[in-house]
């Protein structure tokens, strides 16, 4: 008798843990944000989520407001769609809301990387070095020389100006991701290969079967991400992962010349932090896919925003002329190619503004925390809610800022002076009368701010700078409508084309 009720007891309790798991006896307390668990146990709104971010957002803003709680895969994330509640929650300490939760499980998931304590501060701190100040400077000079090797190196006053045609989304992704690797992770030794000519066909080579590799992993992102994969595409991830940890593993990088302090740094510190050889390969390959996975796709729409609205076009070349000019150099027949310097690209506000428009429009990252202990907000209205311990609380600022019509007038669209003053200055933003802080967040905020993003906008300036000194550029088809985004990659930074477009280009003198 004892026996039966030991197990009738073990059984009611499974029963009410896996029913309180399910999410079954979850009730929303007094000053909580709206609850809505949706009708499947544990998944509760996952499906809707994962088909449509943004749709699915926008209709349960309109259902419940600017905050909500929903149940998404067993977690309970509460969604703030109020701009002026932004500063709050990214300041908030990290005792009560902890970004690094949901990153820590991510890049082991993605990367196979495992985190240290250390690891935050570590990429804070070469990233201040490097992709900031004089650091930034020697970075961009090393930037440049990449896209001479990979963009003007077959430039010369004797070719014939030959239109030559490409896919665009595939060719700034190409390009992008090709001189940053390079300027980042060292280049062959001419020593190596012979000498300095065949060390940069190499690179051209090598590089180029990189992207080609990276761009198989890229695709399976968003569903590896979400633990979504199908088994042939799970071992097919799994494949590409161990591919780059060896083809960055510590052994082959520190045979290369002009690795970036950045990397060195990084990969040192590490080592003095006892992290194994085994894992600095693939904190390697995280930094890969962090420095270059946005770069290139953002590239494609700003060039492309720029080709179907041709005052645009003129108004950024004419600037990037002028820029050249005043420098000392111009592009014309029998000149060399231009040298960009850092400085050069800090003199090109409507290069800046059409960028952050470009950004505006597609870049749609998730900033996430994980709420560590109950947590008091205050929406613009003055409204308390309460943000409930081991819950997580999102903003998803492609919604509520960046397309938000009472911020930006037609935020549909592309207006590449949106963000700059007739005087160069930048331009100030409202929602009621009252200013915002947070109108684009591209990089984030707080203390998750993209650490890179001096870098990553030198990098894409430098591309788009270039494309428009050397070339005359045009899409193939004047009809070109600008392509869907695929909603797959909601939440993973810059969105990617459905499809590509087709564009030419050829030398202009």
């Amino acid at each position: 008798m004892v026996l039966w009720v030991i197990l009738l007891c073990a059984l009611v309790s499974s029963l009410l843990g896996g029913l309180y798991v399910l999410g079954v006896f979850r009730r929303r307390r007094p000053h909580e944000p709206p609850l809505d668990k949706g009708t499947i146990p544990w998944l509760g709104y996952l499906l809707e989520f994962r088909k449509d971010s943004s749709e699915f957002l926008k209709r349960m803003q309109r259902k419940h407001g600017d905050l909500f709680t929903v149940l998404i895969g067993g977690y309970y994330f509460t969604f703030v769609m109020d701009p002026f509640c932004f500063g709050t929650i990214v300041k908030e300490s990290r005792s009560k809301l902890d970004f690094r939760t949901n990153a820590a499980q991510l890049v082991l998931r993605v990367f196979g990387y495992k985190p240290i304590e250390a690891t935050h501060s570590i990429v804070h701190t070469a990233s201040t070095k490097h992709l900031m100040g004089d650091g930034l400077t020697a970075l961009t000079e090393a930037t440049m020389e990449s896209f001479r090797k990979l963009l003007l190196f077959n430039l010369s006053s004797g070719e014939k100006r030959v239109w030559q045609e490409e896919n665009l989304f595939h060719y700034c992704y190409n390009v992008v991701f090709r001189a940053g690797y390079l300027a980042l992770y060292g280049t062959e030794p001419p020593r190596g290969a012979g000498n300095k000519d065949k060390a940069e066909e190499q690179d051209r080579l090598h590089s180029n079967q990189l992207f080609q590799e990276f761009r198989k992993y890229d695709r399976l992102f968003p569903q590896l991400a979400f633990s979504l994969l199908p088994p042939k595409d799970k071992r097919e991830a799994e494949r590409l992962k161990r591919h780059f940890w060896n083809l960055l593993s510590m052994m082959k990088v520190w045979q290369k010349d002009n690795i970036s302090g950045w990397i060195s740094d990084q990969v040192q510190l590490l080592a003095e932090n006892g992290v194994p050889e085994y894992m600095r390969d693939r904190f390697m390959f995280m930094l890969l896919w962090a420095s270059q996975g946005n770069t290139g796709p953002t590239a494609f729409w700003l060039l492309l925003y720029l080709l179907k609205h041709p005052e645009a076009l003129k108004a950024v070349r004419d600037e990037v002329d002028k820029v050249s000019r005043e420098s000392g150099q111009e592009v014309k027949a029998g000149s060399p190619p231009v040298t960009v310097t850092r400085d050069m690209l800090n003199q090109t506000p409507l290069l800046d503004s059409a960028l952050e428009e470009t950004l505006r429009l597609v870049a749609a990252p998730l900033l996430v925390r994980a709420v560590l202990e109950d947590t008091c907000l205050r929406t613009g209205s003055g409204t308390g809610f309460t943000l409930r311990k081991g819950d997580r609380v999102a903003l998803f600022p492609h919604i509520s800022v960046q397309m938000n019509p009472e911020i930006h007038e037609e935020p549909h669209k592309f207006k590449y002076d949106r963000f700059v003053n007739p005087d160069g200055t930048r331009k100030d933003f409202y929602r009621n009368g009252k200013k915002l802080k947070f109108v684009n967040m591209p990089w984030g905020a707080g203390v998750s701010t993209c650490p890179g993003r001096f870098f990553a906008t030198a990098e894409m300036k430098l591309f788009v700078f270039l494309m428009l000194s050397h070339f005359d550029l045009e899409l193939v088809s004047e009809e070109e409508e600008i392509p869907a985004i695929d909603i797959s990659r909601w939440g993973f930074g810059t969105m990617q084309p459905v499809h590509d477009v087709r564009f030419r280009y050829r030398p202009r003198f």
